[in-house]
């Protein structure tokens, strides 16, 4: 596995390929991340995995100071699922200088969910990756994979793909989840022992809400939510959101949606750490 740590070294290594595919990381890998890389590695000429913890993402109280590093790891890893090239730029090659240009995303889609709880959150995904882009696929195109874990940054990305023209095809890879049904992570391990045991329950909710959906009449639905807040706040959790959305634009399900077109998310606290959930239905 060839590191580039340059745009420079990384687009000599490219130079050769004509479609590569492509999967953006913060690193701190798991089987989640090696998952979306095993299913990039048949949809290009060459597989291409990035590294970079991203500032511009975090609102000011948040933990990027704090985010784990696994740098050895994070490269065993990807070598071993047959990364054919690892793109870590150092903070100074990615930025330079002060990124003052930055991709806005559509407000109707960003600032809710997510980006409510995190404003600009979404404003940081898209100019890194916008970024990422034009470094690792802007020679000649090719096809990124984005987890649905992060099922509103997927939206935000296909959409800023579409709007700016741009010659990548985006994948989602299905979410990978422990033999409890808790979604992986890199901030589960911020969990102790038994905020781990836990913390299968905020996915529980979610396939709870699900379940409870079809089984209530219209007038009944509006309390689900409400409900299904309260019951993870009994349990010692702060919750952001419990919600059920439509899959194609994330606005409130009515009762016109068909089964097969909704997506129930959700986000909560538990004890210091912030986790997040979803599941289509």
């Amino acid at each position: 596995m060839l590191i580039a740590h340059s745009i420079a070294d990384l687009r000599q290594a490219l130079a050769p390929y004509r479609h590569p595919a492509f999967v953006p990381t913060m690193g701190n890998l798991h089987d989640g991340h090696i998952a979306l890389v095993r299913q990039a590695k048949p949809l290009g000429d060459v597989t291409v995995a990035s590294i970079f913890v991203n500032r511009l993402q975090f609102l000011p109280h948040e933990d990027f100071d704090s985010y784990p590093r696994t740098w050895e790891a994070d490269c065993a890893q990807l070598q071993a699922a047959g990364c054919d090239v690892l793109f870590a730029p150092r903070e100074a090659d990615l930025y330079p200088e002060p990124q003052t240009f930055k991709v806005h995303p559509d407000p109707q889609l960003a600032d809710m969910l997510e980006g409510h709880f995190r404003p600009g959150f979404f404003v940081g995904v898209s100019t890194v990756v916008m970024k990422l882009f034009a470094c690792v696929l802007g020679q000649t195109g090719g096809t990124a994979v984005f987890g649905k874990k992060d099922y509103q940054q997927l939206l935000v990305i296909r959409h800023m793909v579409q709007q700016f023209a741009l010659p990548i095809k985006v994948i989602a890879g299905e979410t990978c989840r422990a033999a409890d049904g808790l979604a992986l992570s890199s901030r589960n391990g911020y969990l102790g022992l038994e905020e781990r045991q836990e913390a299968v329950a905020l996915s529980q909710a979610l396939k709870r809400l699900a379940q409870q959906w079809w089984m209530a009449n219209p007038a009944q639905r509006a309390s689900l939510e409400p409900q299904a807040l309260d019951a993870l706040r009994a349990r010692g959790w702060a919750p952001d959101y419990l919600t059920v959305r439509r899959r194609v634009d994330l606005m409130p399900a009515t009762a016109e949606d068909a089964e097969g077109t909704l997506v129930v998310l959700g986000a909560a606290r538990l004890g210091n750490t912030r986790l997040i959930d979803n599941l289509e239905f």
